[in-house]
Formats: structure tokens, sequence, C-alpha cells
């Protein structure tokens, strides 16, 4: 050995040192075989032999074109040094390890020696010296590993467990060799055939129980030293007892109550213990270990230990209850976590990162925010991406502190500071919710950023800059064409799904243009054997209780929430359609039934609808593309009902129709004429002569005199419908072709008489139609009971203003004010018509706009109870008229107007103009 010490100092070939080695390893072989007492030396000095295999090794490393050579020689040597010292340890028994400890001459020496072993044993054990099919040599190898570690550990608690001669170091070493040496591959029973492990056990018996037996002894022999081993032994612990073993199992998790009693004896509190557990037992389970008997068998454990100790019943109940919760969860998230479709891996992240922010993990929930992320944008959910990356945004203050939680994505080690983070973090959701079509969204982030630019960093760059980015938004809003998705209720019936997924049910968002057939084939995937319910009525307990999977699937619609901000105010049809189908929590699904007797030839007599709407847990879109549903109502609607709300459905689509043909001349026309035709032509729909069959006939009235008032809002409502389709058939005239003009002339034909029988029975209603100079703006209308404070807007804006001169704006603000002013609306008007008049010969928007600007100072408000005299034009200048705006029994305001006056236009006037009128007035 001193001649290869030598060698290696002297940097000799190491082809030399090489074999100089194995002539020391054949030697320290033979002569433990011919004398059994040279064991014990030959031990020691094949432990200082492994140094010089290291130095070797390390020498060989420089040469960076052998390394394959070097690799193989590491190997050989590795194997043939190992089989060496198992030879020499299957020769010493008991009396020569007694021996050999004595013949140190001191303690240090001999905690040096101890050191050094257990980091050799570790070390050897981690780097599988044979291959894993080797079954005898591995078995070997470790019996005689095993048989040494007990040995050295009854000299650990002979000679380093009193207070005086106790040596941390050297007792953490051993904890970690013992835990390495039991979780090692080799010794995995269950991951072998039932021959080769029968075969095992008969032979060598399972080292595992033994190993842990012995660790348990060791821990407990600690006493009061205990506390210094947490939180440090708590993963290794944890390690070990998540062996798939039983008896190992029920021998050790027992340490875990002894570890918080012995830390909340000394601090009245184990959240030293908690935390590390709760740390640990994420990437342990994560990385493979763990299972549903493990979860039970540590529920049970550590309560039954739990209640036997009053000061700790309650927090370790708690804890229990916390742990076992996180195992679940942890549990699914492994169950999905490698699937190819990752719809599944998302929810349990969630509830993962949910599981911690309740608990206060922020680190974790963060690690978990930053995993959803990633899914998200690898399957391009960019706005899910965008609302799970603002969750760490909000988490951050615009301040200089420093970052105390772990960053997370590419971009985070450079960011100091939390501004710098939150600042990236926010400019990275904004390209998300572009890339999502969330401008919107977007818009709320950049007014957030430029606040921050413009008053507190002073930064005017970047102010431009976000500035320009928000008004590309604004523009997208209305220029880009943005598709509603489409919802879809999905239930999990039956034992066979995971727990996060088990007879509960979600609200999916789907993607842009996704029928729902493909939408079930991608929901269906991942559960090949799950049958398809064709009922959309909630199953029964056979369903539910039974083992086999079952998946229901049917189209919610979204439920708006009333904007107040969008009240009484003629809104681009691009603005509203966004809030119809986001930022929605509610959604409804409706099941016609039958119910009463049948009437073949009108089905709306005793068509009843059952609406089921359901409440989900958080807002869609959100940070899943999904949400499980909390609460569930169901309602009634009778057939009058549901008449009332086709009506208003089909109202409010001619108007968007309208609306869209008005700003857009060059839509094409086909969608106009089918819906149009399939109103006027009683030939196609039948109309609402079926309504005025089932609900407007005496003997119903008798029957349900509590209907009368949904009655009068029924006839009210097909009342409106007149001048809406005036309106439709009047563009539709405009924009047909020549070859189609038979097909307008007929359906204005069928629509003369059913103006003429419409307004003889309900009154008459008219629409007053205002183009917008601005292109690519469609208007759309507030469609609602509130309609009729739209008249009253005019009064309620002047009352509001306080008439102030301003100085004269400037040029450019002119032109904005200007635009502001040609602003208009549409909304609806009652008066008396000659019903005879033709579709032909009403007003032009723009004439009749013209008319109503000359006639503007001469209009005054009016009744809605027949008609009235014209008012003088100093009657109309002084005062309004005391009749006011009349109410339909739909909600609707109509207006009473004299037949060479039209009612004034009601716009909201920007105070900006009213100062400059004043101003101009003044002058």
């Amino acid at each position: 050995v001193p001649i290869l010490q030598e060698l290696i100092e002297k940097g000799e070939e190491e082809d030399a040192c090489i074999e100089l080695l194995s002539n020391i390893l054949e030697v320290l072989y033979k002569a433990q075989k011919v004398n059994p007492i040279c064991s014990a030396a030959s031990f020691s000095l094949s432990v200082k032999v492994k140094k010089h295999i290291q130095l070797i090794l390390e020498r060989l490393l420089h040469t960076v074109n052998r390394r394959v050579i070097v690799l193989d020689r590491e190997n050989i040597l590795r194997s043939h040094y190992v089989a060496c010292m198992a030879a020499i340890l299957s020769q010493m028994d008991k009396d020569h390890y007694s021996s050999y400890i004595k013949a140190f001459p001191s303690r240090p020496e001999l905690m040096d020696f101890l050191m050094e072993t257990f980091i050799l044993f570790k070390d050897l054990i981690g780097k599988m010296v044979y291959p894993s099919d080797w079954m005898v040599m591995n078995m070997v190898q470790n019996r005689e590993f095993l048989r040494a570690i007990n040995q050295f550990a009854a000299t650990l608690t002979e000679m380093f467990l009193s207070n005086s001669s106790f040596e941390l170091q050297l007792w953490n070493n051993y904890f970690h060799l013992a835990v390495a040496f039991l979780t090692q591959d080799s010794l995995q029973l269950e991951n072998f055939s039932q021959a080769k492990r029968n075969s095992i056990l008969a032979k060598y018996g399972d080292m595992r129980a033994t190993i842990g037996a012995a660790i348990r002894d060791m821990w407990y022999n600690l006493g009061h030293r205990k506390i210094e081993f947490i939180p440090g032994m708590v993963g290794p612990i944890l390690e070990m007892t998540l062996v798939p073993e039983l008896e190992l199992r029920k021998s050790t998790i027992p340490i875990f109550f002894d570890m918080m009693l012995c830390e909340y004896q000394l601090t009245k509190s184990f959240s030293r213990f908690e935390d590390e557990i709760l740390r640990k037992l994420d990437s342990e389970v994560e990385g493979g270990r763990g299972d549903e008997q493990y979860k039970q068998l540590f529920e049970s454990i550590l309560l039954s230990c739990c209640r036997r100790h009053p000061e700790l019943a309650k927090p370790g109940e708690n804890f229990v209850e916390l742990v076992t919760g996180l195992l679940e969860r942890l549990l699914d998230y492994r169950a999905v976590m490698n699937d190819e479709n990752k719809t599944y891996s998302m929810s349990c992240t969630v509830n993962l990162l949910n599981f911690y922010k309740e608990i206060d993990r922020q680190a974790m929930y963060i690690r978990y925010l930053y995993k959803l992320k990633d899914l998200h944008i690898s399957y391009e959910n960019y706005t899910e991406g965008a609302y799970t990356l603002l969750l760490h945004a909000r988490l951050l203050k615009w301040s200089d502190e420093a970052n105390i939680a772990p960053m997370q994505g590419l971009h985070s080690p450079s960011l100091h500071t939390q501004r710098q983070l939150k600042e990236a973090l926010y400019n990275q959701i904004i390209d998300y919710f572009d890339q999502g079509k969330m401008w919107e969204e977007a818009i709320h982030i950049c007014k957030e950023l430029a606040e921050q630019y413009e008053s507190e960093v002073f930064d005017y760059e970047m102010l431009s800059d976000i500035l320009q980015r928000e008004a590309k938004f604004y523009e997208k809003i209305l220029k880009v064409l943005r598709p509603s998705p489409d919802y879809f209720a999905v239930g999990y019936y039956g034992q066979g799904f995971p727990t996060f997924l088990r007879n509960k049910v979600f609200i999916y968002r789907g993607k842009e243009y996704e029928r729902r057939e493909d939408f079930e084939m991608r929901l269906l995937s991942p559960f090949p054997n799950a049958e398809k319910l064709k009922s959309t009525s909630p199953p029964g307990q056979d369903i539910t209780g039974s083992p086999g999977q079952y998946i229901q699937c049917f189209t919610v619609q979204p439920v708006e929430e009333a904007k107040v901000r969008f009240k009484d105010r003629s809104i681009p049809e691009q603005i509203t359609n966004f809030y119809k189908a986001n930022h929605v929590q509610k959604f409804s699904y409706s099941r016609p039934f039958k119910k009463g007797p049948k009437d073949p030839d009108n089905e709306f007599a005793n068509m009843w609808i059952e609406r089921t709407t359901f409440v989900t847990a958080y807002p869609l879109p959100g940070i899943l593309r999904w949400f499980a549903v909390t609460s569930t109502t169901t309602t009634i609607i009778s057939p009058l009902e549901n008449a009332i709300e086709t009506m208003m459905k089909t109202n409010e689509k001619i108007m968007s129709e309208i609306n869209r043909h008005q700003n857009d001349p060059s839509l094409p026309i086909n969608p106009l004429s089918m819906l149009l035709n399939g109103i006027v032509d009683p030939a196609v729909m039948g109309g609402f002569a079926k309504y005025e069959t089932a609900f407007f006939q005496e003997s119903y009235l008798q029957e349900h005199p509590e209907d009368e008032g949904n009655i009068e809002k029924l006839k009210d409502l097909i009342a409106w419908q007149t001048p809406l389709l005036a309106e439709g058939i009047r563009i539709h005239g405009r924009k047909v072709t020549e070859d189609l003009r038979p097909f307008h002339e007929r359906m204005e034909q069928c629509f003369v008489q059913l103006r003429a029988k419409v307004e003889s029975q309900y009154g008459v209603r008219e629409m007053v139609c205002f183009e917008d100079r601005r292109s690519g703006r469609p208007r759309s209308m507030v469609w609602g009971p509130d309609w009729d404070r739209l008249g009253h807007a005019g009064d309620s804006t002047e009352a509001a203003l306080t008439p102030k001169p301003a100085p004269r704006n400037s040029e450019s603000e002119d032109r904005r004010n200007e635009r502001k002013e040609n602003r208009s609306s549409t909304f609806f008007g009652y008066r008396r018509q000659d019903p005879r008049q033709s579709i032909s010969e009403l007003p032009e928007p723009k004439d009749e706009k013209r008319r109503l600007s000359r006639h503007m100072s001469e209009t005054n408000l009016g009744g809605s109870e027949g008609k009235q005299p014209p008012p003088s034009r100093d009657a109309a200048g002084s005062q309004p008229s005391s009749a006011g705006l009349s109410l339909s029994p739909t909600g609707f305001g109509g207006r009473v107007k004299s037949a060479s006056k039209a009612p004034p236009l009601p716009r909201k006037i920007s105070p900006t103009v009213y100062e400059t009128f004043l101003e101009q007035s003044d002058a």
C-alpha cells in the first residue's frame, strides 16, 4: 500500500497503479481465506485501499478522451474491491469485531474509522456495484453489510451515547446509512417475481424488517438527544416508512409520534416537524412512494397514539387530518401525472395548490402554480395560463423589497425585487391574455402598469409603450372576430373514477369552434371503459354506487350577470358579447317535458320546461377550463312563461341581426332571410298563432287567472316584434338580389297581413333607428325590464351637470367631441299610425335623423295613452310634458308622438361638449 501511494504521488502511469492495486486486492482476498485471524486487519486495510481506488479514478478522469476506458476500469475495480470486502466480512465473527474495535488506541481514531466506514458503505450501496439481475452477489453483499452495520451500531450505543461522549454527526451518519440500506432497490422484494421473492426469503429473509427494527431501537436509545435530530431525520424516517412492507410500516410509523411528542414537550408545538414532513411528503409521493394502505395506517396509528396523550389529542388529530388530506391529493396527482391527456393532471394540480394555499405554505403553492401554468401553455390554454400567473403576481407588492419566495421560471434569477418580478409577470400575463383573445383582461393589467410607470417610477418611455399596447387591445375588441365558446356540463358517476372526479359534476369551457362530439371524444379518451349516459337527468343510486364508470355530457348556457354600467346604454355588441360568455359562474340547462292533456294540434299548450341552474366554485374562465359545480337548483317553467322567453329571445335575435347589417352592408343576407321568413310566413313556423290559440282564449284565463299579467307581457312582446320585423324587411329589401326578389315580395306580403293583425289586436309600436356614422361599430340595445328608463336619460344627465365655463379646447379635442356628438342609439317608441303604410314608405334612418335634428327643440315627452294635440313651440321649450313615458307590461317604455314630430334622441351629453356650448352661447 505505501508503494501504491508513492506511485500515485509521483504521477506514474495509471496502468501500473491499477496492476498494483489488483495485486493488493488479490492478496487481501487470499489472506483472509488462509487465515481468518487476518480478517480484521484485512478489513482495516481494505478501507484504506478504497481511498487509493478513488485517487486513481480521479486521476484517470482528467484524461477526457479516455472516459469510456475509465468507466470500464471503475466498474472492474469497484466490483473486485466489493467482492474482496464481502469475503473479508464473511470471515469476521463477533469476537473479530470486538477485538478490532478494542485495538484502536484512542476514541478519536475509532470515531474516524466508524465515520469512514459508514460513508464507504453508503457509497457502495448507492452505486449498485453488480447488475440488478445478479441476485446472489447482491444479497451476499447486503447480508455482510447488514451484519457489519449492526455490529457497529452496538459500538455506537456503548461508546458514543453518553453525555460526555455523544457524537451527533456519527449518529447522523449511522441513521442515513441504515435508511439507505433499507431503501435500496435490490431489497424491494415486491418488484421481483413470486418465485424469486420466495427464494430470497427462504435463504436470506427480509433484511428490511431487521434493519428497520434496528433503526427504531437506535432512535429510542437517543433519549433526550432526539430533539437534535428534528427536523433533520424526518425525511429519512419518512422514506423508510413509505417502503411497502406492512410489518415494517407498523413498527416505524410510531417514530413520528415520538418526534411530535419530543418537540411538543420542549416548545408546546411541533411546527418544525409538521413543516418538514409536509415538504418531504410532497417529493416522496411524487417520486412514486406511498399508497392508499400507507394513508390508512398513518391515520390509524397516529390517531391511536395521540388519543393516549390528552395534551396532544386535539393538535394531533388536526395534524393527522392535514397529512392524510395532502396524501389523498398527492396520490390523485401521481395517478394522472403521466397520462397523455393532461386534463386531469391540471385538476389535481389545482387541488394541491389550493390545499397549500389553505395551510399557508407559499413556497409549495407557487411551485404548483408554475406546474399548472406549464401544463396550460403546452395545451395552448393561454387564458388559463395568464390567470394562473396572475395568482403569483397578486402575492407580490409594488415595492423594492427582496423576493422571499423561491424563484420560478427562466426569468426569475435576474429579478431581485418584488417590483421587478411583478412587472415581468405582468408583461407575460398580457402576452398570454392577448394570445387567448381576452383583451379586456389585458387592458386591466395595462392600466395597472401604466399607473406605476406614470406615478411611481416615472418611466415615461415604458408608459408610452404600455399605452400603445392598450390602444391596440381596444382596437382588437372591435375589429377582430372572437367566437363565443360553448359550455358543457359533465358528470362522472360510479365508484370506478378517482376520488377527485367520483360522483361530481363539472362545467367545462370548450375551445373555439369545438363541437360537442369532438369534446366528448376528448373527454372519454382517458376512460376507454366508461359508458356514456344518454339521459340528461341525474342518475340514481344504481349508477352512483356501481363499480363502473359512467359519463354524462350535455351543453349548458351561461347565465349572464346584470352589468349596471351597461344598463340603459347603447353598447357595441362586440363588447356586450364578451360578457355574455365570460366571467360567468351560473349555467342553465332546460329540459322540455309534457304535462297535462295532449293537444296534437298545438304542442305549446303543454310544453313545460325543467330548468336546472348550476353554480360553479369559481367563474369561468379561470385557472382551469372547468370547475366543479357547488350547487344546483331546479325550477319549473310553465308553457306561458316559456312562450314569453321564446318571444324575448326571438326579438333579441332580430335586433342583433339588424345591428349587424346596419354596421356591415357586406354581410351575407341568407341568415337574415331565414330568420325573417321563419317568423312572418305562417307556412314555415306557424308564427305566434299557436300562442294565441293556447293562451289568449277566455277559457285559459278563467282556468289560470294568475297568468293575466304574463298574458299581457306576451301580447306586448308580439306587438314589439312588428317594428323589428319592419326594419329587418326594409334592410332585406335593400340588399336582396334580383333572383331572390320574388321571395322578398312574398315575405313582404305576409308581413303586411301580419302587421295589420297585430296592430289591430295588440296596438302599434314603432322603432326609430339611427345609424352610427362611424364604421366598424355595430350598436347593441339593452333589452330588459328597465327599458323605460332610457327615456329619462336626457333629463337625468342634464340635471346632473353643473354648467361651468371652460377654456376653449384644442382642435384635436374638438374633433373628438364632434365624434362623441355624432354617437347615436336605437330605442323604441310607441305611436299610433296608419297600418296601411307599406314598408317602402318608412323613412330612411339618415333622413329621420336629419328631421329629428331639425325639430329637436320642438319635441317634448308624451304619454302613451291615446293621441294628444301637439304642444306649442313655447310650451315645448319651457317645460317637459307631465305625461312622461308609458310602461308596457314587459317594462318597455313607449312614446306618444304627433304625426309631424319625432321623439328626441336620448343621449348622454359629454360635459366638455356642454361647457363648450355654454361658452359659445355666452360669447
